[in-house]
């Protein structure tokens, strides 16, 4: 009977501890990734780790209403003498000061434009008089309006620099009404009264909903917009490219390899990028679903917002698509780049762009995510003014868009036309 033919033996197999004390091995990983590390660490943390020292033209609005006469002697009504003295006791550069009637000052923080408001009122040189007399009635007060649409920490900063302003003037005009007071003999009662002349309220100028996350859901909605446009992207690039026979399947330990399909480069970005479109339709639909609709996200143009959400998902993924296809195995880190690493801390949504470093103001004129949440945050809280975002970013969708086209198959025709095809060779069946 004869005996069974031994199996041949495989390769020799390598063991790990062998391969570890190759030190080419180790090289290109690791000056990678602690280079990747370190300018991540470098772009998230510079831009966050000191906003009051980075100040740069923050813009406020500054409402004089104060309608009274000057005093005996002087030229300029106390409104207006505080007024003069908030612009002046500002570092220089640091704040943009509007100044503003009080309806358009309204205006500004419904669109956005100002970051909050200190105001003056109209009878605040007659409240400042009655003072030193039997007529008053209570002490004058200065507003400060915050705006929470335009960010909580923007709306913070804004905020402590006007009351901050505020208290130093309020500080001045007690000090002169308390000499002016000493000098006629007034009683302690006016004088303690006088050492502390001004009330300082501080109130909402445009309040938001309680849905509305303190004004970060503009933020924190086109991060998911972009993820998903990003997610999605390199997805689909990685699925076309296994199904077409470019890229192994590994599933714990099965592997699949499909058979090569013979298409150029065009062709498959051509695919990718249609594929793209049509599953942009239903990541930011999803996205939608699960803000608006289960969580109860305030989006009071939702209609609009599905459209603007979609376009915005779609120009992400195919920005992914174009870059992928241009540079290959890397494209998906240079991509990450492009729409995570350099958009976050440039978007102005949660430092602002004023409070930033100018780096950062640099990237925010071209990086997507600051003119995407600007569209966001115009269709959710500044009920859709064009001049609050939306049409900048309607602007930068398209360009973003046309720029991803055009760069794509601008790089695909060229390898194409050099011969530069995918083609590999293919195992004679797959292998599971």
């Amino acid at each position: 009977m004869a005996s069974a033919i031994p199996p041949s033996p495989g390769p020799r197999q390598v063991g790990a501890l062998a391969l570890l004390r190759r030190w080419k091995l180790w090289l290109f990983p690791t000056v990678l990734s602690g280079l990747v590390a370190m300018f991540l660490s470098l772009l998230y943390m510079g831009g966050i780790v000191d906003p009051s020292r980075s100040l740069h033209h923050l813009p406020i609005a500054l409402v004089n209403g104060d309608t009274g006469p000057p005093p005996p002697g002087q030229q300029q009504n106390v409104g207006a003498q505080v007024a003069a003295a908030v612009v002046a006791g500002t570092p220089s550069g640091q704040v943009s000061w509007h100044r503003e009637s009080l309806a358009r000052a309204q205006d500004e923080l419904a669109s956005g434009k100002v970051y909050g408001a200190l105001v003056i009122p109209a009878d605040f040189t007659a409240s400042i008089a009655a003072l030193t007399t039997p007529n008053a009635t209570g002490r004058p007060t200065l507003t400060v309006l915050t705006n929470p649409s335009a960010g909580s920490l923007a709306s913070s900063l804004a905020s402590q620099i006007t009351q901050g302003a505020a208290q130093q003037s309020a500080a001045t005009i007690g000090k002169q009404l308390s000499a002016n007071a000493a000098a006629g003999g007034a009683d302690a009662t006016t004088s303690l009264l006088l050492a502390d002349p001004v009330a300082i309220t501080t109130r909402p100028g445009y309040p938001i909903s309680s849905h509305s996350g303190l004004g970060l859901t503009a933020f924190y909605y086109t991060l998911l917009l972009v993820l998903a446009g990003f997610v999605g992207g390199n997805i689909i690039h990685n699925g076309v490219d296994t199904a077409l026979g470019y890229a192994d399947t590994e599933i714990g330990p099965l592997h699949t390899r499909r058979p090569t399909v013979p298409i150029s480069r065009t062709q498959t970005l051509l695919l990718k990028m249609g594929m793209t479109a049509g599953i942009a339709l239903v990541t930011s639909s999803l996205v939608m679903v699960a803000t608006v609709s289960i969580l109860g996200m305030d989006a009071p143009h939702a209609g609009l917002l599905w459209l603007f959400s979609y376009c915005a998902a779609l120009a992400v993924g195919l920005g992914v698509q174009a870059i992928n296809a241009a540079f290959g195995g890397i494209g998906q880190l240079i991509s990450m780049f492009v729409f995570i690493a350099l958009a976050l801390p440039s978007s102005g949504a949660t430092v602002p762009l004023e409070a930033s470093p100018s780096f950062y103001r640099f990237l925010g004129n071209f990086e997507p995510m600051r003119q995407l949440v600007g569209g966001v945050r115009a269709i959710i809280y500044f009920d859709a003014r064009a001049d609050a975002g939306l049409t900048r970013g309607w602007v930068m969708i398209a360009i973003a868009i046309a720029a991803a086209l055009l760069f794509g198959f601008l790089m695909t025709r060229y390898y194409d036309h050099k011969g530069l095809h995918r083609l590999t060779p293919q195992p004679p069946e797959d292998r599971v």
